[in-house]
């Protein structure tokens, strides 16, 4: 079984090395005809991505998985039009690869310069969302990256049929289909394989829960970048306008509670938790939201559900929020850099020096005032498609679009330069 594992991933491994360098050449014209070809190719599959996706959603519900995940998994006719055009909107923007990003002379006449590339082959391991599948094949080819794709056993059936018709496509278009690659097989001992191919993987970007993100940071060999769990606060100041607030609050939590940048916590100024909590705590429950809450807040309203330690830490990925009255912005700020994970953070005041405070002190990848955190997205940035949002700190945070999923490297240019 050991051997057979080994040979299914280093043959796909393999495969996208050469496609990588083939894809290299590639220019920017051709990338942009393939994914506009490959958008051309899910609408005209449309139906048999749908049947493949219905299997994968029938054998979710028999298995009691929540509705919230399951909002994640489930495609459409609307959503697979949605993934056609997110590719057509890839190929409009500019390109990066070949990007001369600057240039200067050295006192001795040698230019400098620095140019964008490539980083190779991105391997991608990703839970229930079938869309990534095409989301970030788009975002790679248009940056030249050759992709592996190993999805959750609950969406096999839909990224199969989805990379199969990029595959296509991509035949059609005169690339290596091999520049996308879906693994065929769920069990875990494949993905683990799949993390030690540092000879032909130059990344790795896991998308997913926290115990995904974690077993891939710990037993890969090859560099990974962290896309992390969503952990979001909103904080509602004391000069807040509370009826937008509420507004807010609502879009955050309610929109789709299954996705990472959704609220799952709600701090609120001790000056106006009497005012406000009654209110926004009866628009959640108006929208199947369960409130759990801190001492505080159950003193003003004590039939809501006590929220324990744990509570501050956890994405719930549903219709659950957690309340916790404070005393004022620095203990906002300390709380959600103690428990947030570094994902989005919203204040609502109407105070531009309490909003920069936040901004400049809240550790996350993004943070908003007056917004709802369900903007943290590369397509709603402006950036096009993503291949995820990015938790950490090195090369890249936030949304990863096509020039987060680029390199650079030095051209020097002389005249017989020798060094003295």
């Amino acid at each position: 079984m050991r051997q057979e594992v080994k040979k299914v991933i280093v043959e796909i491994c393999q495969k996208a090395k050469v496609a990588s360098a083939q894809l290299a050449k590639a220019s920017a014209e051709q990338r942009n005809k393939a994914l506009c070809s490959m958008a051309d190719c899910l609408e005209r599959s449309c139906a048999q991505i749908l049947e493949a996706n219905k299997t994968d959603v029938e054998a979710a519900r028999a298995k009691g998985v929540k509705e919230a995940l399951i909002d994640r998994l489930i495609l459409d006719k609307k959503r697979v039009n949605s993934m056609a055009d997110n590719l057509r909107e890839v190929a409009e923007l500019p390109d990066a690869v070949g990007e001369i990003v600057k240039t200067w002379t050295r006192p001795n006449g040698l230019i400098i310069g620095l140019l964008r590339v490539p980083l190779g082959v991105i391997g991608i391991i990703y839970e229930s969302r079938p869309n990534v599948t095409s989301e970030a094949s788009g975002v790679c080819i248009k940056s030249g990256n050759a992709i592996i794709l190993r999805g959750g056993s609950d969406a096999i059936n839909s990224n199969m049929a989805i990379g199969n018709s990029l595959r296509e496509a991509l035949e059609q278009s005169g690339l290596n289909k091999d520049i996308i690659q879906v693994v065929p097989v769920t069990e875990r001992s494949y993905a683990e394989k799949l993390m030690t191919m540092r000879e032909y993987i130059d990344v790795l970007i896991p998308r997913g829960g926290a115990n995904l993100i974690k077993t891939v940071v710990e037993k890969s060999t090859v560099p990974v970048i962290e896309t992390g769990t969503g952990n979001c606060h909103i904080y509602v100041e004391g000069d807040a306008d509370l009826t937008r607030a509420i507004d807010i609050v609502i879009n955050a939590k309610c929109q789709r509670p299954g996705v990472c940048n959704a609220a799952e916590k709600l701090l609120v100024h001790q000056s106006v938790a009497k005012q406000f909590l009654p209110k926004v705590v009866s628009a959640l429950n108006l929208n199947g939201v369960e409130v759990r809450a801190c001492e505080k807040t159950m003193q003003l309203l004590p039939n809501l559900k006590p929220a324990v330690e744990e509570d501050w830490g956890t994405e719930y990925l549903d219709l659950i929020i957690a309340i916790k009255i404070v005393e004022n912005i620095d203990e906002a700020i300390a709380h959600i850099n103690k428990y947030g994970t570094n994902h989005s953070e919203s204040i609502l005041t109407a105070d531009f020096n309490k909003a920069l405070q936040f901004i400049n002190e809240v550790d996350s990848a993004a943070v908003y005032w007056n917004a709802s955190t369900r903007f943290t997205d590369g397509n709603q940035f402006g950036l096009g498609a993503e291949i995820g949002i990015s938790t950490q700190k090195l090369h890249a945070r936030g949304p990863m679009s096509i020039q987060q999923l680029t390199t650079t490297k030095f051209f020097i240019l002389g005249r017989g330069h020798i060094r003295q």
